[in-house]
C-alpha cells in the first residue's frame, strides 16, 4: 500500500504566517529592552545583528502574506 501525501491544504496560511510576524515583532522588542539593560558590548553586538536578520525576515514574510492572501481572494487557483 502507498502512502499518499496529504492535500496541500492553505486555508489558514495567512493566520500562521501573521502569528511569526507577531511573535518575531515580539522577540525584536525583548531584544531592544535587553539591550538597553546590558553594558556587555559583545551582547548588544549579537542582539543587534539578530534583530537585523529578524528585520529581514520580516519582509519576506510580509511578502509571503500579500502572496497568500491574493491567492484566497483568487481560490486559490
Amino acid at each position: 500500500m502507498k502512502n499518499k501525501p496529504k492535500p496541500d491544504d492553505r486555508r489558514d496560511n495567512v493566520e500562521k504566517i501573521q502569528r511569526n510576524i507577531n511573535y518575531t515583532i515580539q522577540n525584536m522588542e525583548l531584544a531592544e529592552e535587553m539591550m538597553d539593560r546590558t553594558d556587555n558590548k559583545k551582547t548588544k553586538k549579537e542582539l543587534e545583528a539578530k534583530n537585523e536578520r529578524r528585520r529581514d525576515a520580516l519582509n519576506g514574510m510580509r511578502e509571503e502574506i500579500r502572496d497568500e492572501a491574493i491567492d484566497r481572494e483568487n481560490g486559490y487557483k
